[in-house]
């Protein structure tokens, strides 16, 4: 071949075809997406692991705030209490969670999809109401410990404490079990349990030999999942949590309390290390959980057995009953005048006159921010999803965006917040003698910073739910529109979106629900001009509202109940309307 047909073969591009061409569009939306991570992530983290190592005027001092904060046994004590609550709620949960599982898919009890809604109920309402609905039956006065005004003999347990703490982690924790363990029972292949059978297993080794080792990645899973949420969570320790320190409420004791925001720093740092220790652990069971099915497996499908059936259905029921008598009492005591000497009913502390916190306009900020939250984290997730999983171009890019996407779910909401102070409230930083402004300072203390804030905090699973449809979408839809020359964000626009619409609605509804019911992500950043109605919660906790705060979280749970409600009811048409349209 001639030097001039060599050259003639090779495509030649000129610099404005390149700048102006659609691949270099991928190209800079790509970077970009990288470049936002790092700056909502990356950034406030490294922030807050440099304030750790610096006094109060800003000087490097090493690890003395870490020696200091060892040698005081009230605050290093809280690391074991920590780890202590964590274990046992873990191993709690995931029991409780696999047993709830296993009735639901290896049974043919009847009411499964009911019993499923009720179990996810502790997911809409904020942990601090776990916290108070412990104190309405078991404090002093409580429902429990008085036999129910007198009518049975009374129960008396140690509540505020570690006790307190762990039965309301637990309430707080094993719906995620039960999801997780759900998932992992659906997908065993029922090959196997044939083989057992005819091979004369009886069902207590076929459920040792089989059941429990082709599970035990997920067991696994939901085991750290449930050690990070009981280990991180601020709520419910807060309120039961009495004398017993763990390292989340003295993050909240000694930024809110002390106003000491380097060893908050401290305090954060030591929190984070376990957190991502079993954050990695986790994604490499899970990585490890994804390639032990089989492309051959056979969906098991359980027959119908009186006893076992029974005994499904009789488990689900007690667990169902307790749950919705936790949540009763929430609203019964809401509505009680004064608790427990004048039970007439009423809406007296739904007026949340004389108390603090904000009351309905904190109900209605946090109504508006869930529902930013929920539009511009949803666009961004999704958006950010489908470059890194449809635009096979600039792979370390790529893998660097999809590190930074998965990061945040290591982040405790704790964390996130008290990093945003230090890095969005500086005015800027001196590097090499130079003050270099920071362009991102005008968002704090503003509904800006904590929709930012809950975005990033629930970023991770959304963007997973917006991978996994994605993956269900043939990447032939991508090669056929760039084979006809149509533009890569059109094919999203008129294919993608209407195709994953079921998905992106899941998405927009998690970003909701766990909008409103956070308070660890936003009690850090919320200002006076906007109160919200976690944080009013725990203001009216403090300030000895019980009721006001029963009243307010009972909102908080109606409101997310019934948007779950709104989306679960548009996106089963529209998943039966895409299910019609993929079938033709």
């Amino acid at each position: 071949m001639s030097k001039a047909a060599s050259l003639h073969s090779t495509p030649v591009f000129s610099l404005k075809e390149i700048l102006t061409g659609e691949t270099m569009l991928k190209r800079v939306l790509m970077v970009l997406t990288c470049i936002w991570m790092t700056v909502v992530v990356i950034l406030p983290v490294g922030t807050l692991l440099v304030k750790s190592v610096t006094n109060d005027l800003g000087q490097f001092v090493g690890f003395a705030n870490y020696i200091e904060y060892f040698s005081s046994p009230s605050l290093s004590g809280s690391i074991g209490n920590s780890i202590r609550v964590a274990v046992y709620t873990t191993l709690i949960s995931v029991f409780l969670g696999f047993c709830f599982a296993y009735a639901l898919t290896r049974t043919c009890m009847p009411g499964k999809s009911i019993f499923k809604g009720i179990a996810m109920m502790p997911l809409f309402a904020p942990t601090l109401l776990n916290g108070i609905v412990l104190i309405y039956l078991f404090g002093r006065k409580g429902l429990v410990t008085n036999g129910f005004f007198g009518l049975i003999p009374g129960l008396e347990i140690p509540l505020y404490g570690a006790v307190g703490i762990i039965i309301a982690e637990v309430m707080y924790t094993f719906p995620q079990a039960m999801l997780i363990l759900t998932i992992a029972l659906s997908i065993t292949d029922a090959r196997l349990y044939e083989a057992a059978r005819s091979m004369g297993a009886g069902p207590w080794r076929i459920f040792f030999t089989i059941t429990l080792p082709s599970i035990k990645y997920g067991l696994l899973s939901a085991g750290f999942v449930c050690f990070i949420l009981a280990f991180t969570d601020f709520g419910a320790p807060k309120v039961v949590g009495g004398n017993f320190n763990i390292l989340a409420t003295d993050i909240y004791k000694q930024v809110i309390g002390q106003q000491n925001f380097v060893m908050g720093a401290v305090v954060s740092v030591i929190l984070l290390i376990p957190t991502v220790i079993a954050f990695i652990i986790d994604r490499m069971v899970q990585g490890k959980q994804a390639a032990m099915i089989a492309a051959k497996s056979v969906p098991l499908t359980p027959k119908p057995n009186r006893k076992a059936d029974f005994a499904g259905l009789l488990f689900c029921s007690v667990i169902i009953g307790l749950i919705l008598f936790f949540y009763s009492t929430a609203l019964f005591a809401s509505l009680v005048k004064v608790w427990p000497y004048n039970l007439d009913l009423g809406v007296w502390h739904y007026r949340f006159t004389g108390t603090g916190g904000g009351g309905y306009t904190a109900f209605f900020n946090s109504i508006r921010m869930s529902f930013y939250s929920a539009v511009i984290g949803t666009v961004i997730t999704f958006a950010s999803a489908y470059l890194i999983e449809k635009i096979r171009i600039m792979k370390p890019v790529r893998q660097t965006a999809y590190f930074l996407s998965i990061l945040p779910l290591a982040l405790p909401g704790l964390v996130i917040g008290l990093s945003y102070i230090f890095f969005f409230n500086a005015k800027g930083w001196t590097v090499l003698g130079i003050m270099i402004p920071n362009p991102f300072n005008f968002i704090y203390a503003t509904m800006g910073i904590l929709v930012l804030s809950n975005i990033v905090h629930f970023y991770t699973v959304s963007f997973l739910s917006a991978t996994t449809a994605l993956k269900q979408l043939d990447i032939e839809f991508e090669q056929v529109s760039d084979s006809m020359g149509i533009p890569f964000y059109k094919t999203f626009f008129r294919v993608t979106v209407p195709v994953c619409l079921p998905a992106v609605l899941e998405i927009a509804g998690y970003y909701f629900v766990n909008s409103m019911a956070t308070v660890s992500a936003v009690i850090f950043l919320y200002s006076a001009d906007l109160p919200l109605a976690s944080v009013a919660i725990a203001n009216m906790d403090d300030a000895g509202d019980i009721a006001p705060a029963c009243a307010l979280s009972v909102l908080v749970v109606a409101t997310n109940i019934i948007i779950r409600l709104v989306f679960f009811l548009i996106t089963s048409k529209l998943r039966r309307r895409s299910l019609a349209w993929i079938q033709k």
